[in-house]
């Protein structure tokens, strides 16, 4: 029998998958929203331009490429109370920006990320408020179908 995926792993695949329909020239970003028991996604998004506008970027130019964060696309369909315990799972360590609106959405207790940023204040702005953050390497989502 093969070993059994985790709840995060599978919710991270999700991210993973979510990241594809992004637009973004430069990096594809995913993210999901699940209760903190991982019984309902909650929201999702990923990076691109604003609803009716182009699917494309504004600028190839590190860091202004005019894409809505997934995080912010995420947390822009998130309909639940901020006192809703909430994970978020994205496949990037969220910006500095992204850090402070998942604080904002109130009952974060966890936010899982794949990959670094190449900036690292957002990390720092979760921990300082006291959401664990939780890097999960890419080897610990993947399976064989």
């Amino acid at each position: 029998m093969t070993e059994r995926p985790s709840f995060e792993s599978i919710c991270m695949r999700q991210a993973l998958d979510v990241s594809r329909r992004s637009t973004c020239r430069r990096l594809q970003v995913g993210c999901v929203i699940y209760s903190a028991d991982f019984q309902r996604m909650i929201a999702w998004g990923y990076n691109g331009n604003a609803r009716g506008l182009p699917n494309d970027c504004d600028s190839d130019a590190v860091g202004a490429c005019g894409c809505v964060h997934s995080e912010m696309n995420a947390i822009i369909k998130c309909r639940e109370p901020a006192e809703t315990p909430k994970v978020v799972l994205c496949t990037n360590l969220p910006c500095k920006m992204c850090s402070k609106a998942i604080v904002n959405l109130g009952g974060v207790t966890r936010v899982i990320y794949a990959r670094d940023y190449r900036l690292k204040d957002g990390l720092e702005i979760l921990k300082h408020v006291g959401i664990e953050t939780i890097c999960m390497m890419p080897e610990a989502f993947a399976f064989e179908p």
